[in-house]
Order: C-alpha cells, then sequence, then structure tokens
C-alpha cells in the first residue's frame, strides 16, 4: 500500500470479515465495513507532521506504534484504502466484493499473473485487519504509512482522542492534579536556616531540571472523573495527558483488546509473538542529540542525567519517572539510595584497611613469621616432589594477611550489618516519600491481563475437552496440567547447581595438580611464587566459568519459567527472578564459600593425609590463614564481573550492534538505498533502537554485588569502595541506554520494587551468620584471643605462632611419601611443623587432636552465637526505632484527605444553594401569577415577607 492512510472512528454496526478473493487479502486491513472511514492526505501534510511526532495532519500526536512486517506483491496495493462510504450500507454480497477490489475486472486479470501471496502472510493480515478495527471500534484513532524508510516494514500510529483519555483515566483510576493547591508544610525557625543553607550549599550538584528547584505549593490529586471534570484545570486539554500517560492508556487498550479468528483468541501480546506485528512501542518525544534538536524531556534527560560529565550531580527523579514511569523511576531512586549509602560504607572500609597498614610492623605474629632467627622448618606441601621449606618464606603473604584480618574487621563487620539495616530503611522511608510525591499513596496493583502463552494453553484445554463431547466450564491450568513443567524444574535446577558444583570441584583439581607440576619445576622462582600463581590462575578460570554460566543460567531461568505458563505476567516475573537468582547466586559465590569454609578443614596430618581419587593430596591454607586467599578470590571475581560484564558488556555490545547495522546499509539495493534516502520519521527511528527487555538484569546485578559487600566483608574491607566507583559509572551507562539506546518502555505504575525487597532482606540476614563464620572460622581472631587470655605467658602475642603448629616425626611418614629430595633446606630434619592443634609426637596419644583444639572451637562456636543474635537484635532495633513513614509525609496525607473532604463539602453546598434559589425563584414566579388575581397591597406584603425570609435562609 503506497499511500498513507488514517482511519477514523464511525457509526457501525458489528459486522464479520468477509474475504472473497484471497490475493487480495494483503488490504483487507483497510476494510473495516460502515464503522470506517478511510481518507488519503495529501503528500503536503507531511511538513506539519513534525517528524512522525504527529499524524500528517499535523494536530492529533501519535500516542502509540504498531510495526510489521509485510510483502510488495503488485498493482492491487496501489488501490487499497478506496471505500465509496455512500454505497456501504446498501450493497449486496456480490457487490461488497466489487467495492473491495476496486476496478474489479481490471485488476483481478492483474493480479491472476503475479504469483499467489503465502498463506500465513494472508493470515497475519487478516489478524492485522481484525484487531484494527477493534481498536477502532474503542474509539482509537489509527494512520498507516508503508512508504518508509525501512524496507519492508509498515508502521500503524495510534492516536488517543479527549474522550478515549478520559474514559481509560477514569477505568485506571489515575490521579491527576486539581484545580486546588495548598502550601506544604513550612520549617521555621533554625530549622528553616539550616534548610536554606543545605539547598544553596547542594545546588552545585543539583541539574538543572524544574523538580530541583525549591516549590512549597502543591495541587490536591485526585482519582480523575468524568463527572468531576470542573475540579480539574482543562485549560489546556493536549497538555493535560503527558506523554506517558497517554502511551500507558493505549496499551491497556491493546492489551484488553483483541481479535477472534475462530476460537484463538489473540491479544497484542499474542500478536506480537506470533509476528503479526513485529514491534509495539511508543515514541521517544524528539531527538536527544545535536544542536538542532527541539527541547524536549528526552534531551533534557540526556543532558542532565545521562552524561558522564555529571556523575556528581544528583539524579533528576521527578523527571525520569514523568518520562519513563514508576517502576523505572523506583530503579533509579533505589539504585541512587545504594549508592549513597555507600558513601559512609567506602570510608569506614577505607580506614579499617589504612589500620591494617599502619599496624602491620606492630603486629607480633607477623613479625615472629619473618623472623628469620626462628629456625622453624615446615612440613612438605605435597608428596615426593615437595620438599621441607622455611616458615620465614611465607613472611609477605603474613603481612598482607594482617592487612585485613586484625581486630578493626570484626568492627567493621558490625557496621556492616547495622549499615544494611539503615539502608533498608533508608530506602522505605524514601520509597514512600516518592509514594506521596507522585501520587501512588492509595494506588493498589489490579490484577493483570493473563498471558498469551496461558491463554493458548488454556484454549488447548478446552478444545480437548470439546473433541471427547464432554461439557466445558470456563477452564484454567491447575497443577496437575504443570506437573511435567514442576518436575522438569525441579531436576533442572539441582542439575545446574550440580554442574556449578561440579565446575568448582575441576578448578580444585586444578589447584592440587598445577601446584604439584610447578613443585617439580627446576625454577626456583616458579616454586617460591606457587600459591600466588595457582591461586590467581584459579580465580581467572572461576571467573571466565561464571561469565559464561551466568548468561547460561539466565536462558535457562527463563525457558524453565515459560513451560510452567505462569498466569500473569507479574506471576512470570516473580518466578523468573528466584529461578535466576538463585542460580546465579550459587554460580557467584560456590567459589568463595569453597575458600572461605572448606579449603584446609579437610587435610587431615603428616603421615595421614586425606587423598582425592587416592592421588590427589587435599589443599592446605597458608600458615597465615585462608583469608588471604579468599580476599583475592572475592576482590578478583568482584572487580572481574563489574569490569566485563556490567560495563564493557553494556558498553561493547550497543556499539557493536551499531556497527553491523552500519555495515549491512553499506550493503544495501538500489531500492533500498532510494528508501535510505529519504529523511527518517521518529517511529521509524525508534525502532532501530533495541527493544526494552525488563528491570531484571539491571537489578539482579546490583543485588549480586550487594552480596559481595555484605556477605564475606570481612574479608575485604575495600568492596564497598569498589562498589561505590562502579555505581557511580552504573547510573550514567543504565541512564545513557534507557534514553539512547532503547526503545520508550511502556510507562508502568508501581509503588515499590517488588520482590526484590525481600531478597535484599534475605541477603542482609544472611550476611551477618557468613560474617560471624567467616571471622570465627576463617580469620585467625578467635585463636588469637583464646591464646593471649588463655595461654600466654606475659599477656602478649608472643610465641602464638609457635602455639598453632605441631611437631612431625618425619620418621613416621607413610612409604612413597617422603620427600625425594631431604636435604634441600642445607641439613637434615628431624621434626617439621605443621598448623594444626594436635598432640606431639612423644605423647602417648600422638597426632590426636589436642585439648587446644577443643578450647578454641568452643571459643569459635559462641562468638558466632553471641555476634549473630546480638548483630540480629541490633538491625531489628533499627528496623525498630525507624519508622517507615517519615512524619511529615504522614501528615501531609492527612492534610490532603482533610482539603478534599472539604473541597467536597462546599462543592455540595454550592449545589444546594444554587437548588434553592432556583426552588425560591420558582415560588416567587407562581406568586407573581397569582398576585394578578388578589389586591396589589396583599401581593406586595407577601411578596416582601417571603424575599426577607429567603434572604435570611441564604445568610444562615
Amino acid at each position: 500500500m503506497n499511500v498513507k492512510e488514517k482511519y477514523l472512528p464511525f457509526a457501525y454496526e458489528e459486522k464479520d470479515i468477509n474475504i472473497i478473493n484471497i490475493k487480495a487479502i494483503e488490504d483487507i486491513g483497510y476494510v473495516q465495513g460502515d464503522f470506517m472511514i478511510l481518507n488519503s492526505l495529501a503528500p503536503d501534510q507531511d511538513a506539519v507532521s513534525k517528524n512522525g511526532i504527529y499524524f500528517r495532519d499535523g494536530k492529533k500526536k501519535v500516542d502509540y506504534v504498531l510495526a510489521y512486517h509485510y510483502k510488495k506483491s503488485g498493482s492491487l496495493r496501489k488501490h487499497a484504502g478506496r471505500i465509496q462510504q455512500n454505497e456501504s450500507s446498501s450493497r449486496s454480497q456480490t457487490g461488497k466484493q466489487d467495492h473491495y477490489l476496486p476496478g474489479r475486472s481490471k485488476d483481478l486479470e492483474k493480479a491472476e499473473n503475479e504469483p499467489q501471496m503465502d498463506y500465513h502472510e494472508d493470515d497475519k493480515r487478516l489478524r492485522r485487519a481484525e484487531y484494527e478495527g477493534k481498536l477502532m471500534e474503542t474509539g482509537l484513532e489509527l494512520e498507516r504509512d508503508e512508504e518508509t524508510k525501512t524496507h519492508g516494514v509498515g508502521f500503524v500510529k495510534i492516536h488517543a482522542p479527549w474522550n478515549v483519555l478520559c474514559r481509560e483515566a477514569e477505568f485506571m483510576k489515575l490521579k491527576m492534579p486539581t484545580k486546588k493547591v495548598f502550601e506544604s508544610k513550612e520549617t521555621h525557625g533554625i530549622m528553616q536556616k539550616i534548610h536554606s543553607l543545605a539547598y544553596k550549599l547542594t545546588k552545585p550538584i543539583r541539574p538543572k531540571v524544574k523538580e530541583h528547584k525549591e516549590n512549597l505549593v502543591k495541587h490536591l490529586s485526585y482519582p480523575f472523573s468524568r463527572e468531576k471534570q470542573h475540579l480539574f484545570d482543562l485549560s489546556d486539554k493536549d497538555s493535560f495527558f503527558d506523554s506517558k500517560t497517554r502511551s500507558t492508556i493505549v496499551y491497556e487498550i491493546l492489551k484488553r483488546t483483541t481479535c477472534t479468528k475462530a476460537k484463538y483468541s489473540m491479544g497484542i501480546t499474542s500478536l506480537l509473538a506470533n509476528a503479526v506485528y513485529s514491534a509495539a512501542y511508543p515514541l521517544h518525544d524528539g531527538d536527544c542529540e545535536g544542536e538542532n534538536a527541539d527541547p524536549n524531556d528526552r534531551k533534557l534527560l540526556y543532558e542532565e542525567w545521562a552524561s558522564y560529565g555529571v556523575f556528581y550531580k544528583y539524579q533528576p527523579i521527578d523527571l525520569v519517572r514523568k518520562y519513563f514511569g514508576e517502576k523505572i523511576g523506583l530503579y533509579f531512586a533505589w539504585l541512587g539510595v545504594y549508592t549513597q549509602m555507600l558513601i559512609p560504607a567506602s570510608i569506614v572500609g577505607i580506614i579499617v584497611f589504612l589500620y591494617g597498614c599502619a599496624t602491620v610492623d606492630e603486629d607480633i605474629p607477623s613479625m615472629e613469621m619473618c623472623d628469620q632467627r626462628e629456625n622453624i622448618s615446615m612440613c612438605p606441601l605435597c608428596d615426593k616432589t615437595c620438599s621441607y621449606w622455611k616458615l620465614s618464606s611465607a613472611c609477605s603473604t603474613a603481612r598482607a594477611s594482617h592487612l585485613f584480618d586484625n581486630p578493626a574487621t570484626v568492627f567493621f563487620s558490625i557496621f556492616m550489618a547495622l549499615w544494611a539495616a539503615m539502608f533498608m530503611e533508608h530506602w522505605k522511608r524514601r520509597q514512600m516519600r516518592l509514594n506521596y510525591r507522585w501520587d501512588l499513596t492509595g494506588f493498589e496493583e489490579e490484577e493483570d491481563h493473563p498471558r498469551a502463552e496461558y491463554e493458548a494453553k488454556v484454549l488447548q484445554k478446552t478444545q480437548r475437552k470439546e473433541h471427547k463431547d464432554k461439557e466445558t466450564e470456563k477452564e484454567k491450568l491447575t497443577w496437575k496440567d504443570r506437573f511435567l513443567a514442576y518436575l522438569t524444574n525441579f531436576v533442572g535446577i539441582i542439575f545446574m547447581i550440580g554442574l556449578t558444583f561440579a565446575i568448582v570441584f575441576g578448578v580444585i583439581i586444578y589447584r592440587i595438580s598445577t601446584a604439584t607440576a610447578i613443585a617439580v619445576s627446576s625454577s626456583p622462582s616458579a616454586k617460591s611464587n606457587v600459591r600466588v600463581t595457582v591461586t590467581a590462575t584459579a580465580v581467572v578460570i572461576n571467573l571466565v566459568v561464571i561469565l559464561i554460566l551466568d548468561e547460561v543460567y539466565g536462558s535457562i531461568a527463563r525457558w524453565l519459567t515459560q513451560i510452567e505458563v505462569p498466569r500473569t505476567d507479574k506471576s512470570f516475573e516473580e518466578r523468573l527472578i528466584f529461578k535466576a537468582f538463585l542460580l546465579k547466586f550459587v554460580n557467584a559465590y560456590t567459589p568463595i564459600f569453597y575458600v572461605a569454609f572448606f579449603k584446609g578443614r579437610f587435610v587431615g596430618c603428616p603421615g595421614s593425609y586425606v587423598y582425592l581419587f587416592q592421588s590427589f593430596r587435599m589443599e592446605e591454607c597458608a600458615p597465615g590463614g585462608c583469608l588471604m586467599e579468599l580476599c583475592i578470590q572475592l576482590s578478583i571475581i568482584m572487580l572481574g564481573k563489574q569490569l566485563i560484564q556490567n560495563n564493557l558488556f553494556e558498553i561493547g555490545i550497543p556499539k557493536m550492534k551499531k556497527l553491523i547495522r552500519y555495515l549491512k546499509s553499506k550493503r544495501q539495493s538500489s531500492v533500498q538505498l532510494e528508501e535510505h534516502a529519504k529523511k527518517k520519521k521518529r517511529y521509524e527511528t525508534d525502532y532501530n533502537l533495541e527493544p526494552f527487555s525488563g528491570l531484571t538484569p539491571e537489578y539482579m546485578e546490583m543485588i549480586i554485588q550487594f552480596g559481595f559487600v555484605t556477605l564475606f566483608v570481612a574479608s575485604f574491607p575495600l568492596a564497598p569502595l569498589f562498589a561505590l566507583l562502579n555505581n557511580i559509572i552504573e547510573i550514567r551507562l543504565d541512564a545513557k541506554k534507557f534514553v539512547a539506546e532503547l526503545r520508550r518502555p511502556v510507562a508502568v505504575r508501581a509503588k515499590d520494587i517488588g520482590i526484590w525487597y525481600n531478597i535484599l532482606r534475605a541477603v542482609g540476614k544472611l550476611a551477618v551468620i557468613i560474617n560471624a563464620f567467616v571471622i570465627s572460622f576463617t580469620s585467625d581472631f578467635i585463636p588469637r584471643l583464646v591464646y593471649l587470655y588463655m595461654y600466654s605467658r606475659d599477656g602478649t602475642m608472643h610465641g602464638f605462632i609457635n602455639h598453632t603448629l605441631s611437631y612431625f616425626n618425619v620418621s613416621h611418614f607413610q612409604p612413597g611419601t617422603e620427600p625425594t629430595d631431604p636435604l634441600e633446606l642445607g641439613y637434615a630434619v628431624q621434626i617439621c611443623r605443621y598448623k594444626d592443634y594436635r598432640e606431639p609426637p612423644w605423647s602417648e596419644n600422638k597426632y590426636d587432636i589436642s585439648k587446644e583444639f577443643w578450647a578454641v572451637l568452643a571459643a569459635r562456636l559462641a562468638f558466632v552465637i553471641i555476634f549473630q543474635n546480638l548483630v540480629m537484635f541490633m538491625s531489628d532495633f533499627v528496623d525498630w526505632i525507624i519508622p517507615d513513614i517519615p512524619k511529615d509525609i504522614s501528615e501531609q496525607i492527612h492534610k490532603e484527605k482533610v482539603l478534599m473532604v472539604e473541597l467536597f463539602i462546599k462543592e455540595e453546598q454550592g449545589k444546594l444553594q444554587l437548588l434553592e434559589s432556583f426552588s425560591s425563584h420558582e415560588k416567587d414566579k407562581k406568586r407573581a401569577e397569582n398576585c394578578n388575581n388578589h389586591s396589589p397591597r396583599l401581593c406586595r406584603s407577601r411578596s416582601g415577607s417571603a424575599l426577607s425570609l429567603h434572604s435570611h435562609h441564604l445568610q444562615m
């Protein structure tokens, strides 16, 4: 169809769509019977269409766009859409065909010489035609455009007129600002001065948008009602409903409207899934880049929010909500609060790290390990190939461990647990303020429309029952229908978790075998750095595997959720989030859990080591403990995920896709090059952007990062700092993606962040338990306390290293496990040392666990219980003492309710006075008529008394 046409609603009677000639079915979308007028607009009107943001008349704004692929098939398309309205109501079936296909004899002769159209294409055209007809029945206005720069893609532009907007706004209970304004609560005295000073100081870091100017006046909001339109300021109807609200209303109509072919009901989601339409999206307000771009909200967001040059400024959250809707606005508000709260956590983390650096030279255990005069010979780290080694060779590892394993880390763990509780409370209060500001205080989510896949499954179930001649009621999917899907989900998740464990186990084998191979090496430098080499390479392998499995698990979680066939989009999203988070959590943290709680726990002792597959000896922790290795593991995985997955992928993949589109445009045919020369309209430009895929990936990467910050913070105090630096970039990166690289999402109303809040709370509670175990079992904090107060002779840490090392007689090695070069240290070793609490070889119960071990274990368990309960109590106390709703917000909500009641009372009083005055006027009129039949004096006296009584009543 090489004409642009506009559909307008018209008086109609409901009719079926009749198709006589299948070769002309391509044009059936323009033929809907008596309820449609099709106007071909003159080409010169394109000048006022403002680059595709308006209809071709330049007045009706495009609120939504449906895009579809089509095939050009010949001359019939030239006559599409020409209907003679004055003959439509009186024609017969044969006549109907003649009018649907104008110039019947001539056109059909041409059509018969053309190849027959594909049946599937015909079916899509039929469904589009029916669906667009149903949309027009709801009052929407449509305009089609197939003469575009995008070859083979047609567009249906949708406009919602005023009466449709009012009707749907009332159905959806949208709160709109009324004419009534009131002053918000002002601060007085010293608080006002503090507020004014703070506003002046923060002015340089506030974006230059309207919302960040002080505004003490607020419009009273009320759910829109057509009966109470006089309450609202309707002086400018074009701007009363902004573009975000208009597109939301149209999308609700699109979801509600269905087309039926036989018994198969299809809404917009089904039509998109079946490729009847290729895309459905609202338009961006205009261009965001370029000096010639007209001023609009999108350009303002790009300049004041999506630019890296404004990284130090606050986010214009109200403008983000106005443009993208409440759900996306809440995500960026939550991300902003989280990033702000990372600032104090980062400062405290830096102080703890600097404390470790300042006290490293005063740490007695590290000094004892580095003392060359202490002639401590350690037992071999592996069988045969490894020989005895000096404890002083691990000096650097011990000193580095003190940076993260010192008394300040215990304080920092408690601080971070309270920080997590403060963060959750601060977010709840911030969320309540946004709900009040965005008029969501009384908003309740209504039940969503069933998903297309769910309706299809229900239809199949209904048809199977009808085929068996059974009475069918309104069907729904039960657990029996989903049993196979549930079983697949359970088996699939268990298999994925098992796969993660298997990969971690494979990396353990790699570490053990690599350490043995390096020990055989003749290079002395390789032998001296064996621990660092093995740890670093193993962590890099873990990182690569995590990045790959993250993408795989995301796809598998979506597939597992799809086969469950959830009923609504909300249910689908929650199930998908739960599966994806579970798999990605296990994937990201399993290697870290292994180093923190399992490495070095099941080693055995010299002469009785534990072996894997009877050949690989289990790994041991370094003399300074496994905390340093845990720090290395955590830092590399955290930084690697943030740098590669969160930033490079988000920047690199869109750039690569843009490059591919550019290269494709170089290879276009002559027809495409001719179309390429045309100026692109707004809806064409937006069609070439990436579709919006939801907020789940954005939330997921932040929640995983929140886990890195809180779960193992005792081993890596600098985690909040790196998270802060990442988030400063992440906010602007996501902002630029939403503003410039994605199609405009449909605005969704939401009053909270949903299931993500529950996940955050769960991670915060889990962090308390994990940090308690890290401090007590992974670090040397508890053994040092036990030695200091139970075994130290002078009340200092002197002798702690010797206390933690047990003795072993080298003659007790199992045959075939002793070192091949026992004289590597230059002398024969009779007794070697190893880190454990065991009886010496001269004891009656040689190599058994000593009483010191049980004393330390008891202290560790006691610390876990005390730490966990103390921190949990403090967190709950913070939760209890801080109210979820700020006091000023609760007062403002109450004030709004009172003002609204007063407004309606005044309105009712005005109506009553009007009725009374009208009724009194009617009575006076009757008296005047009666006066014609009575004496004038009596009439005047009665009239005067009536008027005085009426005036007195009005004053009362």
